[in-house]
């Protein structure tokens, strides 16, 4: 019996080393070293070329970014499951792309997904695999040759290789995806974006320490004399990562390194750089491929309208037309990038944001980042992919398949509890609305619709109620929704007080000369369909408290607004602005976030407007209203903002009731308790393909060009 244990023990032993070492550290040995390598997708100077079962053909990638994260979680708890990734992946398809990029290695669940539903697939979706490099290594204080720095992404670089071709176990915890990676998904995946939009300071600060290392010389890529150390590292990952699937798998497929405007391969004027503090520079020319490496070297951009829009300030390029007589750098940008490149250029992110809330404009071309509805977001796509065309670039990625609630803005996000945003839509915050596909609250539909059909209100709504007038109340996971019946209402002004914080407001608008039984904080202004807003009392409002200098060059904390001022200010937020072509003015602009749109926010409706805020029918008006805009800082479990003046920024307050009430002015406005009670991580949703998708249907559906 003890030889029987001990047999038994080292059997188990030494499948356990064999287990670790072939499926978690990758190593093997080459049984076959004199195998040919073999491709199913090379490049041909400028095109892609695909052999599917006829010979090599030309490929053009129309594709979409897909993100890991899903309402309730974090892009990193990977919470994404097998049957939601098939049917996106059917939405996908069906919308006429036939790629999908992703940024990292995800779950199990993805991969078995994408494996069932390619196998039996005449038509499959083809993958292009990322490579992550994580923020803290990338602005930490190392430069790209430490250990943290390459030596991850060597690492990561076999990883990604044994997970698409089955041969991967990744112990929970100890990666970004985990599980069994038992499928050969390999024949779909058309190649690698190796590492993300390099921080430049992280760029600039390896070049300069280690500026003897500006050279590499591989098995399968190599740089040439140009090249800068930083290019010199990327060469080197490229190389091994061939060098691996070759040898263990005797494949190949295409290789890309991200890159983005901050770090582009061109030389602008002094004055220019040192106005948009432009200072790192990678150019993937710089790295070329040995005859060796079959497959080829592709350039991959992050490209979008807005920002930074670097050639609206070139003297050469700043009045660029396109065909129709518009203003377009945006194009000239794109065509600047496809003609230094001597290989097939993918914009593998371009796209604009569905969100209320807006970051950057496009001062030519109206594609903002952000305050675009879905058709807008649609029209939007649409000419950028067509820009993209134009510029002689034949392979294109939108980002992004989905929303992501639990993303950040660099305008919003000092609002926020950023360790709870998973958990509530923020419509301010323009990053979460990239996507063609959304999530809006409830199980199966929302609680209201702002479109003037009031049959979801109820009489245990109501807050408050006279003969001639009512208010009701309702909130879910992305608004708080407010319906007024006024008997014969004829478009007067309406006014609704709303009372969130004990530590500050006002009993009377000193502008709009009405009182409140409470101390108000917010006040919604119903002023017909172009002039309706909603209001903040100078106490509580954001911008003045964290940006007043900035803005105005002054210290709001030198002259504090009273906690009771019955001033009533507008909300903004805030725009990176440049004021002309000279370069001589930068600074931030607000922008009133607080005016009100009036339209039907109905989905189902032919009227739909997903920016809509308000919506006038006859004798009964609905409103909704972001948590943002009345302060709250995680309405999961209601949090709003104390008061700035005592804590020197923002604080969070827990609070469990608010007052609202509603009125014409012509008397002091009664108030009424409305409980809150917040819904922590129990999260509802429902998915919902946006009207842009359908704009990308009717360009790419059966298009192979």
């Amino acid at each position: 019996m003890k030889k029987f244990l001990i047999s038994v023990i080292f059997i188990m032993t030494v499948l356990f080393i064999f287990e670790y070492t072939y499926y978690e550290l990758g190593i093997f040995i080459d049984f076959h070293p004199n195998r040919e390598v073999t491709t199913f997708v090379k490049t041909e100077g400028k095109k892609i070329l695909m052999d599917s079962g006829n010979g090599y053909e030309e490929f053009m990638i129309k594709g979409v970014d897909l993100g890991s994260g899903i309402p309730g979680k974090f892009a990193t708890e990977y919470a994404i499951d097998e049957d939601t990734y098939l049917r996106w992946f059917k939405y996908i398809k069906e919308m006429g792309a036939n790629t999908i990029r992703v940024y990292t290695m995800l779950n199990d669940d993805f991969y078995n997904a994408f494996y069932k539903y390619n196998k039996d697939n005449d038509d499959p979706l083809y993958l292009i695999q990322g490579l992550w490099v994580n923020d803290y290594t990338q602005y930490s204080r190392i430069d790209g040759y430490d250990a943290k720095f390459l030596g991850q992404m060597l690492k990561d670089s076999k990883k990604i290789v044994d997970i698409i071709h089955g041969k991967r176990q990744i112990t929970i915890g100890a990666e970004a995806g985990t599980g069994f990676y038992f499928h050969d998904i390999s024949k779909w995946v058309i190649g690698y974006i190796l590492g993300v939009e390099w921080e430049d300071t992280t760029v600039a600060y390896t070049d300069d320490v280690q500026s003897d290392k500006n050279s590499y010389q591989g098995k399968y890529m190599y740089t040439s004399e140009d090249a800068s150390p930083f290019e010199a590292l990327l060469a080197q990952v490229g190389d091994k990562i061939i060098e691996y699937e070759s040898s263990r798998y005797k494949q190949q497929r295409l290789v890309a390194f991200s890159n983005w405007p901050t770090t582009d391969p061109f030389e602008y004027s002094d004055e220019f750089r040192n106005f948009v503090i432009k200072f790192a520079s990678v150019d993937v020319e710089h790295i070329k491929g040995k005859k060796a490496f079959k497959s080829g070297q592709i350039a991959s951009y992050h490209i979008y309208p807005y920002f930074p829009d670097y050639l609206n300030y070139d003297e050469e390029y700043k009045d660029y037309e396109d065909e129709n007589g518009v203003k377009n750098t945006y194009r000239a940008y794109l065509e600047k990038i496809n003609e230094h490149h001597s290989m097939p250029v993918v914009i593998s992110e371009f796209g604009v944001p569905s969100s209320r809330g807006m970051a950057s404009r496009d001062n030519n071309t109206g594609r903002n980042q952000g305050r675009m509805d879905e058709n807008a977001q649609g029209e939007a796509l649409v000419q950028s992919y067509e820009d993209i065309r134009a510029a002689g670039i034949k392979n294109a990625i939108i980002f992004s398949w989905q929303d992501e609630w639990f993303k950040r803005t660099w305008n919003t996000m000092h609002n926020v509890n950023l360790t709870k945003t998973p958990y509530w839509s923020d419509y301010q915050t323009n990053e979460q609305f990239f996507g063609l596909l959304t999530f809006d609250p409830g199980k199966e539909k929302s609680i209201s619709y702002v479109d003037g059909n009031v049959k979801e209100w109820d009489k245990d709504d109501v807050v408050y109620s006279d003969k001639n007038m009512s208010i009701s109340h309702k909130y879910d996971e992305k608004f708080m929704y407010f319906y007024v019946h006024k008997k014969n209402y004829k478009g007067e002004k309406l006014y609704i007080p709303i009372d969130i914080t004990p530590k500050s407001g006002a009993y009377e608008s000193e502008e709009h000369k009405v009182k409140f039984s409470r101390a108000t904080d917010f006040l919604i202004v119903i002023d017909g369909e172009e002039n309706s807003r909603i209001l903040v009392q100078a106490r509580y409002n954001t911008i003045e408290a964290l940006f007043s200098f900035e803005l105005y060059n002054r210290n709001s904390y030198i002259d504090v607004p009273a906690a009771d001022s019955p001033k009533f200010q507008k909300i903004n937020l805030l725009l990176q602005y440049v004021s002309d072509s000279r370069l001589s003015t930068k600074y931030l602009e607000p922008y009133e976030t607080g005016l009100l749109m009036h339209g039907n926010a109905n989905p189902d409706s032919k009227d739909f407007n997903s920016l809509a805020d308000f919506y006038i029918n006859g004798d009964d008006i609905e409103i909704r209203i972001p948590y943002e805009l009345l302060n709250f800082s995680d309405p999961s479990n209601m949090k709003i903002h104390d008061d700035y003046y005592k804590h020197y920024g923002i604080e969070e307050l827990g609070i469990n009731k608010m007052y609202i009430g509603v009125g014409d002015g012509s008397k002091k406005i009664v108030m009424n308790k409305v409980p809150l009670k917040g819904w922590k991580k129990k999260v509802t949703y429902h998915e919902r393909l946006k009207k842009s998708y359908y704009y990308i249907q009717d360009i790419w559906k059966g298009s192979n060009d």
